[in-house]
């Protein structure tokens, strides 16, 4: 079985969404899912991302990871424009739930609904979720 970047032919560029729910810290996902969009991104696809449920604690302002002894890794989300992943998207909902507002992210995205999201899903080629 082939993987999802070698089903096309050469020089064909697929639709990669990477799926983020899980909080900065506690487990290896967002900083995972970075390094993956870092690569993809590199190998020239169109890449997207999506932040919800507490995967939108990934892009919040003012991180202090000092207590918890673990690298603060969110600066670089703001270095994935210079590799050409502009899409951010943040779930509407999760925001909200969570207390939280546009101005509270470190990088400009794109707040949609749930229904906008899944409609936005359906027109991608791969899928990753973190």
């Amino acid at each position: 079985m082939s993987e999802p970047w070698e089903e096309e032919g050469p020089g064909e560029i697929r639709k990669f969404m990477y799926v983020n729910r899980k909080a900065p810290y506690g487990t290896i996902y967002a900083l995972e899912s970075l390094e993956v969009v870092l690569i993809a991104a590199a190998f020239e696809q169109d890449v997207s991302m999506v932040f919800m449920d507490d995967g939108v604690f990934q892009i919040k302002k003012g991180q202090d990871t000092g207590q918890i002894g673990m690298k603060n890794f969110s600066p670089t989300y703001r270095a994935l424009e210079g590799y050409d992943v502009e899409k951010l998207y943040v779930e509407a909902e999760s925001l909200s739930e969570r207390g939280l507002s546009e101005d509270d992210l470190l990088v400009p995205v794109e707040v949609m609904s749930r229904d906008a999201i899944a409609r936005l899903m359906d027109e991608q080629d791969v899928i990753l979720s973190f």
